[in-house]
């Protein structure tokens, strides 16, 4: 069997300030900077995932300015995107009730070749601070109404959970790829439990 490459576009989108441009350097770059400025426009970052012995999986990540929303602009951006993380900030409400319109947005304007919306994450970041202003009920009813894939709590500065929500990403989109209907990790929004060996670490906040 000869080796496979995969190129996949992901969006990664939300309000300004929820931490997008950190978890692209952070996961593509294994770095963290607490002062990246806001990001104009979009900007680009590429992820190589050795997927299998035989499979290596090329991410584009678009890291797109939370300003933008409104903009004609997305509609550019958002083509031909295989995947799209929306991201907020737990300890902000309005940043978690605004991943609605960029849900919305979303689905508006891209979606699968068969017509169905992309897979798309909804990261809850910045988990180790407290107090949150958001409960795992809501976020859960929340992501089941809105149509997410799934979503699970991150931590950039901490790098917790980001490189695993990603890999649920890539296994989601190599499914939709390959064309193997329905994806049997998610329900319909349902928290993404990432086993890692602590699950102590679980109750972060």
């Amino acid at each position: 069997m000869g080796h496979h490459d995969h190129m996949f576009k992901v969006l990664i989108i939300g309000d300004a300030t929820v931490g997008k441009t950190s978890l692209v350097q952070r996961y593509a770059n294994d770095i963290f900077n607490k002062n990246y400025k806001s990001t104009v426009g979009v900007d680009f970052a590429l992820k190589v995932v050795q997927w299998s012995e035989s499979e290596t999986v090329r991410l584009q990540l678009w890291d797109i300015a939370g300003q933008e929303r409104f903009t004609s602009m997305t509609r550019l951006y958002y083509k031909e995107a295989s995947s799209c993380v929306i991201m907020f900030d737990v300890t902000s409400i309005s940043t978690f009730t605004n991943c609605q319109k960029w849900k919305q947005d979303l689905d508006s304007k891209l979606k699968l070749p068969d017509g169905s919306p992309v897979p798309c994450l909804l990261l809850a970041n910045k988990c180790d601070l407290a107090p949150w202003a958001v409960t795992r009920e809501q976020i859960d009813q929340f992501s089941k109404e809105n149509g997410f894939t799934g979503w699970t709590e991150i931590s950039v500065k901490e790098n917790k959970n980001v490189n695993e929500s990603m890999r649920v990403l890539i296994e989601k989109m190599m499914m939709t790829s390959l064309g193997d209907g329905e994806f049997s990790i998610s329900g319909h929004g349902d928290y993404i439990n990432l086993k890692d060996e602590s699950p102590s670490n679980w109750g972060c906040c």
